[in-house]
């Protein structure tokens, strides 16, 4: 097949391989943002005399139903279309002829796959945030319905203050909800027009209006100078994957609290059965896993942003093929953060907590007592503490 940069000689296909590496796998997820940035592009040109009215409709109808089709399953990006760009301006030109071959006038593959990628990172943002907020109100539902339940409050692991199921559960929708907070803010470096920046030195020679790729799809700003726009690369999916890491250390503090109440020892909370697991060995055992994978999901992510200011951190101005590798981290954090927001939500509306078994010791209530006493008697609270140590002392 011709692809977009062919000049006549075949590639060999095992550089084929390497080079295009997962791209065709990775991006199915931007072929509506793709056809998108490409219609607003050729409208643009059509603006600017640069296209006939013709073919401009073709082009954007064209679009449209190619985004349909993927969409409804109808055809998939392949190794030989190298990504999503090829793989519509090949189909767009097999559909419509030579006018599907102006589309790429003005730009290169370069500003192309940051729009369609800052596009993405708006919308995927936002679902994440969403994402956290219902967690928080599944938290806010548990609190409702057993927020009076009384609770034992840890330091070092060990009781320290009287607590309740409403304290505990609405400390970590507090910390959902400024997570979501986060996310949204994190598009910030995101939400600038790469378009007209092509391979980062703009379009000598064409006269592009990029106020109306931008107006048109919505980005607050135009990036500028356009040699900024390669050198951003990379800022803006770091900026996601630590909100992202952030996140999911909540929901791992989260998922542990409750491993550790669902221990046999503590039998603070219960699970339904079709929550747990069983063993392969051991006949009575009911296992969280769920909740295990959940804490475990933060050290995926804080390995994606490690990869991601890696592959960025050495390189030259300009374009690098190295570049290319940021795809792979950022939709794998993406992916793990959307599915652990998923069952979360999910498994917390099957938590029960079991006040029975929660025992409050009465030294729980110390730090209250020498307060009290220094009011009372006002004594120094140093010396209220010690009265305090030293009668919980004898009493054992």
């Amino acid at each position: 097949m011709t692809r977009l940069w062919d000049k006549g000689a075949p590639l060999d296909e095992r550089i084929l391989r390497f080079t295009a590496g997962e791209d065709h796998l990775l991006d199915a997820r931007l072929v509506e943002y793709d056809v998108r940035a490409s219609i607003a592009h050729v409208k643009m040109l059509r603006g600017q005399g640069l296209l006939s009215e013709a073919d401009c409709e073709a082009i954007c109808s064209g679009l449209t139903e190619l985004a349909a089709q993927h969409a409804r399953g109808e055809w998939a990006i392949d190794l030989q279309d190298e990504d999503v760009h090829g793989a519509l301006e090949s189909r767009l030109v097999e559909r419509i002829g030579a006018a599907g071959a102006r589309v790429h006038l003005g730009r290169s593959r370069n500003d192309q796959v940051l729009a369609a990628l800052r596009l993405y990172f708006k919308d995927t943002a936002a679902s994440l945030a969403a994402g956290a907020v219902a967690v928080a109100e599944t938290l806010d539902g548990l609190a409702g319905r057993q927020g009076d339940v009384a609770l034992p409050g840890h330091t070092h692991m060990q009781p320290a203050m009287p607590s309740s199921v409403r304290l505990w559960a609405g400390g970590f929708a507090a910390e959902l909800r400024d997570d979501a907070l986060g996310l949204r803010e994190a598009v910030r470096r995101a939400d600038m027009n790469p378009l007209g920046s092509a391979a980062g030195f703009g379009t000598p020679g064409v006269s592009l209006d990029r106020e109306v790729t931008r107006s048109a799809l919505g980005f607050a700003s135009t990036q500028e100078p356009v040699t900024a726009v390669q050198l951003s690369r990379g800022k803006a999916e770091a900026a996601l994957i630590f909100e992202i890491a952030l996140l999911l250390g909540d929901l791992g503090r989260l998922a542990a609290d409750l491993l550790l109440f669902y221990t046999e020892e503590f039998s603070f909370v219960t699970l339904p059965d079709e929550m747990t697991t069983g063993s392969s060995i051991m006949p009575q055992k009911r296992n969280p896993d769920v909740f295990e994978l959940v804490r475990s999901a933060q050290a995926v992510a804080v390995g994606a942003l490690n990869e991601t200011l890696a592959i960025t951190g050495k390189l030259n101005s300009g374009y690098q093929r190295d570049l290319q590798r940021l795809k792979a981290p950022l939709f794998r954090a993406v992916d793990l953060a959307q599915d652990t927001l998923g069952i979360m939500a999910h498994a917390l509306a099957g938590v029960v907590f079991r006040p029975e078994n929660i025992r409050l010791g009465d030294g729980l209530h110390a730090a209250q007592r020498a307060s009290a006493l220094a009011v009372n008697e006002g004594i120094p609270f140093r010396e209220a503490y010690r009265r305090v140590a030293d009668a919980l002392d004898g009493a054992t």
